[in-house]
């Protein structure tokens, strides 16, 4: 055992004493030490009831036979962070998570881990952190949060920022904005649609990094719980066999993430996460080969934003398995991966029916014959952008428009909501990238006022920055090279051309390539507005936002 590193011998008689200190027995250090690493806080509302799922996977690990030890993981909650500078400091977390377990993890010498993120970034963080360290892991995560009502209707976050932006224009009243505040978000859990937080615990299900249910059982069920104690005890079996995360999380596994990203119509952060877990195995992730995924894959969910079902209405459906099950019909799936189940997917899957074909359409009656989302190249995002395409109303697949340019988040807000901007445009917001913002933030503010403002059918969006998974509409983010680095987009004029086709996956700037050519040269880099700190040291090593805007090793380069 690893632990023994830390627990058996004279020389670890030091070491011996501390766990004295913490309270610990013989017998306790005589069996493996297992580290819950627990992103519990009382600050994101998909993390407040993580303290009892931690006691249950805890409880798990010790019935059968562990030393379970809790330490903690950092997590932001994106929603509160939206449209300040709180924004810069979210996706910059992920590396942050990743590096602080992997610390904890090496330095106590854990058998084995039991991961319990639920927010956007910590995901995809401990799904790193996990494929770094390459001890025996589970992920088990908090769950989604149940849908609102307001007059009726079920409600999400979206709805409630989309919500500002009607009052905002007139076409709701104080009362009904208050109404909303209220009861869009009624319960604990991650946001109730298919959101980045959401998207991304259940393509670890896809990945087979956790099991049946992870993304999808509500925060609120006792499902939940007890889904935790599996965990804990799914874990020394894992132990025992020695089944590590990179004997789950290959290059096949990706691919099956991909595919089941596709069908669900995930968030677009996805195509940020991916690439970065497939960093940490050593595979090159390019996100221009998830349009080769897409094209065979078809849509099979509109879940909330996209649509009306939420994530509990997929869990009643049969879940992520369902969906697998489903693309399994037509083989689009690598079925011979291993997962934390001890199985493959194809023996996971087997069996798992869609009980609701409202929810998850049958594969031979998809939404469309192609994936949730694209990736748009041209000469204004020569290295990529994407936009996830089951979200954009039919009438925007195609659009050209005036650019209207906006240096940050908050300045295209403001001219949305004054009126300002008018049906056929394109904004564009630059300087908003991984090095360019520092940090790529999230752009709810101004899609939602978009939607708000009725502008949703006419009016399209691009950035070097992201988009929230609660974005909908022709927004098109992660446009690479970004702005900071001289890419195309910052060479653009207020008023010049830009022609949207998302069916032929181009994105392109109605400007000659002389005129481009005499505007590079003219173009001088933006003085950077953060020079000390955590988001100085990030701008200067993180990559665009093509490549997963993952941290470069200097010397590798």
């Amino acid at each position: 055992m690893r632990s023994d590193r830390v627990t058996k011998g004279v020389q670890q008689a030091p070491h011996r004493s501390l766990f004295n200190a913490l309270g610990m027995t013989q017998e306790e250090l005589d069996r493996p030490l297992v580290g819950v690493v627990s992103s519990y806080n009382e600050i994101v509302p998909g993390h407040m009831n993580l303290d009892k799922i931690t006691e249950a996977v805890k409880m798990g690990v010790a019935m059968a036979g562990g030393t379970p030890v809790m330490v903690p993981a950092i997590a932001v909650c994106d929603g509160i962070a939206m449209g300040h500078v709180g924004m810069k400091y979210s996706l910059v977390t992920r590396d942050l998570i990743a590096d602080s377990t992997e610390a904890l993890a090496m330095a106590h010498q854990f058998d084995a881990l039991v991961m319990i993120p639920n927010c956007d970034k910590n995901v995809p963080g401990l799904l790193m952190a996990a494929a770094r360290i390459n001890v025996p892991t589970i992920f088990v995560s908090g769950g989604p949060m149940l849908a609102g009502r307001v007059k009726g209707d079920r409600t999400s976050l979206s709805s409630m920022f989309e919500a500002v932006g009607a009052y905002a224009a007139g076409t709701i009243t104080e009362e009904d904005l208050c109404e909303f505040e209220n009861k869009a978000c009624p319960t604990c859990g991650s946001c109730s649609g298919m959101y980045t937080a959401n998207s991304m615990n259940c393509l670890t299900e896809a990945l087979g990094m956790g099991l049946k249910g992870n993304g999808t059982i509500p925060a609120v069920y006792s499902a939940r719980l007890q889904l935790a104690k599996h965990a804990g005890m799914q874990v020394m079996e894992l132990l025992k066999q020695d089944i590590r995360p990179r004997d789950i999380i290959t290059e096949k596994a990706i691919l099956n993430a991909l595919t089941v990203d596709m069908a669900l119509g995930c968030s677009t952060n996805s195509m940020l996460h991916l690439p970065a877990i497939a960093h940490e195995i050593g595979m090159d992730f390019e996100i221009h080969f998830a349009n080769e995924i897409s094209a065979k894959t078809p849509n099979l969910c509109h879940l909330a934003p996209a649509g009306h079902t939420y994530i509990e209405d997929l869990n009643g459906a049969g879940g992520v398995y369902a969906v697998m099950n489903e693309l399994n019909k037509k083989g689009l799936l690598n079925t011979d991966c291993m997962t934390v189940t001890g199985k493959t997917v194809g023996e996971n899957i087997e069996g798992c029916i869609n009980t609701d074909p409202e929810v998850i359409r049958p594969i031979d009656h998809p939404y469309s014959e192609t994936g949730g989302i694209a990736v748009l190249k041209g000469n204004l995002a020569p290295d990529g952008s994407v936009v996830k395409r089951s979200a954009v109303v039919p009438e925007m697949l195609v659009h050209e428009g005036p650019a209207r340019i906006f240096e940050s988040d908050e300045a295209a807000t403001e001219a949305i909501k004054t009126g300002k901007i008018h049906p056929g445009d394109v904004i564009v917001i630059r300087y908003e990238g991984p090095k360019g913002g520092p940090g790529m933030r999230e752009m709810l503010n101004p899609t939602s006022a978009i939607t708000g403002y009725g502008l949703g059918s006419s009016v399209a969006l691009i950035t070097d920055g992201r988009f929230s998974g609660a974005s909908r509409g022709a927004a098109i983010g992660h446009v690479s090279p970004e702005a900071a680095v001289g890419g195309p987009i910052a060479l653009i004029e207020e008023g010049d051309i830009i022609k949207i086709n998302i069916p032929e996956l181009k994105l392109e700037l109605d400007v000659p390539e002389e005129e481009l050519k005499a505007r590079r040269e003219k173009w001088q880099p933006r003085k950077p507005e953060i020079t000390t700190g955590y988001l100085a040291r990030y701008a200067a090593m993180v990559s665009s936002g093509n490549r997963g805007a993952i941290l470069e090793v200097p010397w590798k380069n």
